[in-house]
């Protein structure tokens, strides 16, 4: 029996998939864990790496919490790829989209080597791995320890995903826009085929990428356990549920973006912002409190000029403040769309002059969400992004686009009541295809701020807020949790000396 003072450091290995979405709250949980006296190690790409070296440094000057980070080389000409192309937001949109999304998607595949020599070499305790990381179950196993899988959503996709799978109700309507119960899932939760992930609906053996997540969802049964980036108090019926009917094991460590405490940490985090973030404040500053919508649709979505026009003559009907973050097609670079004015109504930039905010890029969400002058949001419904409106307790306009985003904008209008959908019905494949009118837009938007139901709306959301912050305190479900987790893990490690 090993003495207190034996007792090897655990080690916890972190191993994101290669997208800001899921590399910034990979970042925010191997900050966690170092927190709390853990040795935290995260495996990236050269050109990923400066996104965590940079934040890296703050966090070793800040806080004295030291986070390694392991560089291996990613495959690029080997699985068809441009050279430096190791990012899925780097994908250019297109043509070739499809194939080039198949190829990043095999050269993660040829990771599993080594990562497998840095396993050996580093002998952790534990890896945290990215769901799209289909071998890394098996790789864990190899070295006798145990997988824990990062999805990147909520305890209500893992539950939906998981009665989808087994209960298979889109094959039993007769049309692709016929609503079906999601049967054995609490809250009768309505979907449609046009609102699936296409993997879920494929049966073509020739689809690699339907191939692929269903691999995904099947390794994920197999994993130790999985770690939500969520807090139990926010959707208790599905933590339940994901625990006691599926019989996963779960850690809620939630909202993850919590731990950015500092205002550099907040500013900075996932990259340098398009906007001087001081100007951003100061504009903020000059604002109403609860006067301001934010308008996001994260890393991975662009629209065409026709749904951008829309937007815009949407955002100036409702009348409202608002700060929007614009990306276009990946086909454009983002300094040339300063450049472009064809997606703008005509004197759209001098009517909106103090009234409107345009960011064109990369905002610095975190920081402009906790402002007392955002009083809603315009969203994609991308995890990060919802849970991250949910800490700042405002009410949210959904327009979900593909991936779990249906999902979460159940969640968020049906379970969680703090929020409205503009109308989107169906999974954007191709960007920008179906175009949601400018009138929508209005509508949603009037009906977070003005409408009849939004100052019931805007307590929920600042109810859910404060449990949010106070989950994370000491003492808190999240902080509970990850204590419990850490506890855990230490247990089986020492079970292994």
């Amino acid at each position: 029996m090993m003495s207190t003072s034996e007792i090897p450091q655990l080690h916890v290995m972190f191993l994101p998939f290669l997208g800001l979405g899921h590399m910034i709250p990979t970042l925010d949980m191997a900050k966690l864990f170092g927190a709390r006296g853990v040795k935290t190690t995260i495996v990236t790409t050269p050109v990923n790496s400066p996104v965590f070296s940079k934040a890296i440094q703050r966090i070793s000057k800040d806080l004295g919490v030291q986070i390694g980070i392991k560089i291996i080389n990613f495959p690029c000409a080997e699985a068809g790829l441009p050279d430096g192309c190791e990012n899925i937001n780097a994908i250019p949109k297109g043509e070739t989209n499809t194939e080039m999304t198949i190829n990043f998607l095999k050269a993660l595949s040829m990771l599993q080597e080594p990562v497998e020599q840095l396993l050996s070499e580093c002998k952790p305790n534990c890896l945290v791995a990215d769901m799209f990381f289909t071998w890394a179950n098996k790789s864990a196993s190899k070295f006798g320890i145990p997988r824990l899988l990062f999805n990147g959503s909520c305890s209500f996709y893992l539950c939906t995903t998981a009665c989808m799978m087994m209960y298979e109700p889109y094959k039993h309507v007769s049309s692709d826009s016929e609503p079906f119960v999601v049967p054995g899932l609490p809250g009768d939760i309505k979907l449609t085929k046009k609102q699936l992930p296409e993997f879920m609906l494929s049966n073509d053996d020739d689809n690699e990428f339907a191939k692929l997540l269903k691999k995904t969802n099947e390794e994920d049964l197999k994993s130790y356990g999985v770690v939500v980036n969520s807090f139990y108090e926010l959707e208790p019926t599905y933590a339940d549920y994901c625990r006691n009917v599926l019989r996963k094991r779960t850690w809620h460590i939630g909202p993850l973006s919590l731990c950015n405490k500092n205002f550099e940490d907040k500013a900075l985090r996932g990259k340098q912002a398009s906007i001087d973030e001081n100007e951003c404040l100061k504009w903020l500053n000059s604002k109403k409190p609860d006067s301001v919508v934010y308008i996001c649709f994260g890393s991975g979505a662009n629209f065409n000029s026709d749904q951008l026009m829309e937007l815009a003559m949407g955002i100036e009907a409702s009348g409202q403040d608002f700060i929007w973050v614009v990306r276009k097609d990946h086909d454009k670079k983002v300094e040339d769309i300063g450049n472009e004015q064809d997606w703008l109504p005509e004197g759209f930039e001098k009517r909106m002059e103090g009234k409107g905010l345009i960011i064109r890029g990369w905002a610095p969400q975190v920081l402009i969400l906790e402002h007392g002058s955002i009083g809603g949001m315009l969203t994609h419904c991308g995890w990060n992004s919802t849970i991250e409106g949910v800490t700042a307790g405002v009410p949210m306009v959904t327009w979900p686009l593909f991936a779990d985003q249906f999902y979460n904008e159940k969640l968020v209008t049906q379970d969680l009541k703090i929020g409205v959908g503009v109308g989107v019905q169906e999974m954007i494949t191709n960007m920008g295809v179906s175009v949601v009118k400018r009138e929508a837009i209005e509508k949603a938007l009037k009906e977070i701020t003005v409408g009849d139901g939004a100052e019931e709306m805007k307590k929920r959301a600042k109810g859910l807020g404060l449990m949010a912050r106070r989950a994370v305190e000491e003492g808190g479900s999240s902080s509970s949790d990850l204590n419990a987790l850490i506890e855990e893990l230490s247990s089986l490690s020492q079970l292994k000396q």
